[in-house]
């Protein structure tokens, strides 16, 4: 289990989990820049940058701190371009799979735990969707008036409710509007790592009573390392930070719920009314052609997530 988490802790853009969007956006920001990018996230940099968030995240944008680090340790340098290409793909790959929903003619969607998520501004939504976000009030609060500040404007009805997952989220989404009548596609990526295993089970039983047949629901399971390599690249990320200068006050893998009763989310869904299959993260990083060959990877695959998709039977 997480040695920082309780059962009622909360945060802004600069604090806990609430910092661990600021990384993604940062990896996302620098795919976006890539002359062969996956994705083109125009939001991205300006998210990170004005977070005032941890060094580290920001510093992930600097090529000469990579540079750095990469004269130190190949390895800890081979992990941050890996976890850069990885962000990559997986947004790439939940692109995907809301192009495909609306293409099946859905238009209604609910991003769990958004973060910093800036589909609702730069994918290409047909005309009458809706796009619900929910997270930490503080959290979308800073994402709404970052961009609002920089004139840019959602490319569907986005609708934020402001309400921590713990709580009664699905009376709030639906005083935000939410049909559950209708069809909808949902989205549970860099979450489920940070909920507790019977928190996950609860999650997707709240969304199978919100679905109807058709709908539609992916996911990003959570990975589990081992303990020896945990403390392995937690020590070496340590020494490299602290010989370039850079402060790290969070410990991203302390910050997650690690549970042996965890259900397999695939098998989950299948059980409970839906039809769903996964794809592992690195098999999907291989067929994209982004997979960082020089890292040293876990023997076993299950330390890497999976993407799960569900369609409601």
């Amino acid at each position: 289990m997480s040695s920082l988490r309780t059962h009622d802790d909360t945060w802004d853009i600069k604090t806990s989990v609430g910092s661990t969007a600021v990384m993604v956006a940062a990896a996302r920001a620098i795919e976006s820049e890539q002359p062969d990018a996956l994705i083109h996230d125009p939001y991205a940099r300006l998210l990170v940058n004005n977070a005032g968030a941890e060094i580290i995240w920001e510093a992930m944008l600097d090529p000469e701190v990579v540079a750095k680090i990469e004269a130190i340790d190949e390895e800890s340098a081979a992990r941050i371009h890996h976890m850069r290409a990885y962000q990559a793909v997986r947004t790439h790959f939940f692109d995907a799979y809301f192009a495909d929903a609306v293409a099946a003619g859905i238009r209604q969607i609910v991003i769990l735990a958004s973060g910093l998520d800036s589909r609702a501004y730069r994918l290409d939504w047909p005309a009458g969707t809706t796009v619900y976000e929910i997270d930490q009030p503080q959290v979308l609060e800073y994402k709404s008036a970052t961009l609002a500040e920089s004139g840019a404007s959602p490319s569907a009805d986005r609708r934020e409710v402001a309400i921590d997952l713990r709580e009664d989220w699905p009376a709030a989404l639906r005083a935000a509007g939410f049909d559950p009548a209708q069809r909808t596609a949902w989205l549970a990526e860099g979450l489920l790592m940070y909920l507790p295993a019977e928190a996950q089970d609860k999650l997707f039983t709240q969304i199978g009573e919100l679905s109807p047949a058709g709908s539609r629901v992916s996911a990003e399971t959570a990975p589990t390392h081992s303990d020896e390599r945990r403390a392995q690249m937690r020590e070496r990320f340590k020494k490299v930070a602290d010989e370039i200068g850079i402060e790290q006050t969070v410990d991203v893998g302390e910050l997650m719920y690690r549970d042996d009763n965890r259900a397999d989310v695939a098998e989950w869904l299948n059980q409970h009314g839906w039809r769903a299959t996964s794809q592992n993260s690195l098999d999907e990083m291989d067929r994209v052609g982004r997979r960082v060959a020089s890292v040293e990877l876990d023997d076993d695959k299950d330390a890497f997530s999976d993407f799960v998709i569900g369609e409601r039977l």
